[in-house]
């Protein structure tokens, strides 16, 4: 059985029912790995909220192991489906909080919290280790916020990890790097990714998948 599956979906918005995109067909296996590409305004982000729940379709079904996303709880799905923004979301309060605030959720109770080293060694790896714990996060620049952020989902072992633009804020070398963290994170530990990115980044897995979002379709590359 497919982790993912996407038949026949529509989505229109606004007044006038705008049709953002039609038909789009995917199917996503576990521990796949899929960049999703277009122009802006295409719709890209809007599917990735489509698949966590964030935004009601207008025609389709998205199957997650099988089973409707519609007769799914919100909390359950959002657990199995973790959606990363572009713009990220940070409290006011330090890096370490913002790492581990999702903890406090009731769907996340039963899950250890990640000692201090762990998070440190995470920071080193996303080439943040001048950044300490205690450091207010809102100082943080954009591009680390969004590489923050990222870590947050990851420390959640999430089934599914949808990403919109986690590296818009960076420039093209170390958007490349961060990338390549991902992808390795992926093969590492199975965790299925679906990114939208106008990056120009290429997949190291000779598996993974590039799809391009353009004239209301979607395409394999």
């Amino acid at each position: 059985m497919s982790l993912l599956d996407i038949e026949n979906l529509s989505f229109s918005y606004g007044p006038a029912q705008v049709t953002l995109f039609e038909d789009p067909q995917l199917t996503v296996d576990t521990g796949a790995f899929v960049l999703l590409r277009g122009a802006s305004g295409t719709g890209k982000s809007t599917l990735l909220r489509l698949i966590c729940r964030l935004q009601p379709f207008s025609h389709g079904r998205i199957l997650f192991k099988g089973r409707s996303i519609d007769d799914m709880p919100p909390a359950e799905l959002r657990q199995r489906v973790l959606y990363t923004a572009q713009i990220p979301a940070m409290i006011d309060d330090t890096v370490k909080a913002n790492l581990l605030f999702s903890f406090d959720f009731e769907v996340n109770r039963g899950k250890a919290t990640p000692a201090d080293d762990h998070l440190r060694q995470m920071l080193e790896r996303f080439f943040l280790k001048d950044i300490s714990l205690d450091q207010h996060a809102l100082k943080l620049s954009v591009g680390q916020q969004q590489r923050v952020a990222l870590m947050r989902a990851i420390l959640q072992q999430p089934e599914m990890l949808l990403l919109d633009e986690p590296t818009s804020a960076l420039d093209a070398e170390s958007a490349s790097m961060v990338f390549s963290i991902i992808e390795h994170l992926n093969r590492d530990r199975r965790m299925t990714i679906i990114a939208v990115t106008h990056s120009d980044y290429q997949p190291e897995r000779v598996e993974a998948f590039t799809y391009l979002l353009e004239n209301r379709k979607l395409r394999l590359l």
